[in-house]
């Protein structure tokens, strides 16, 4: 696969990597749990709760790719995009825009792992 040289372009790639409720949810937890650790541990302290942050943010969400999706997490290809991705998903999934999402680029709410993504002249209006 060559590399993927944009955010709007990775977009798609990180959707098609978490088709699962039960991911997207592990993911939520985990980003929640991993900012929550920070707030908490700047505002109130004690201040070692920060660096426990990818631990709450990446533990839930390896998890996901690991037992619930079987495939390989973002993170490992593109740290910063995957990063990015976690939060825009969050918002998404927060708003209850993410499962419109998910069925925008691969045709359902819940698409089988091998489905594809759609291009824009297949997708539904």
């Amino acid at each position: 696969m060559p590399r993927i040289e944009s955010f709007a372009a990775f977009w798609p790639y990180y959707v098609g990597e978490h088709r699962s409720p039960i991911n997207r949810g592990l993911h939520y937890f985990g980003t929640l749990s991993a900012l929550g650790l920070l707030a908490y541990g700047v505002l109130v302290g004690p201040l070692w709760l920060v660096p426990l942050m990818p631990v709450a943010g990446y533990g839930c969400a390896w998890i996901g790719h690991f037992i619930v999706e079987r495939n390989r997490p973002a993170s490992f290809s593109y740290p910063l995009w995957s990063f990015f991705g976690d939060c825009k998903m969050l918002g998404y999934g927060l708003t209850g825009r993410m499962r419109g999402e998910v069925r925008r680029l691969y045709g359902s709410a819940h698409p089988d792992p091998d489905a594809p993504l759609l291009t824009a002249a297949s997708r539904p209006a």
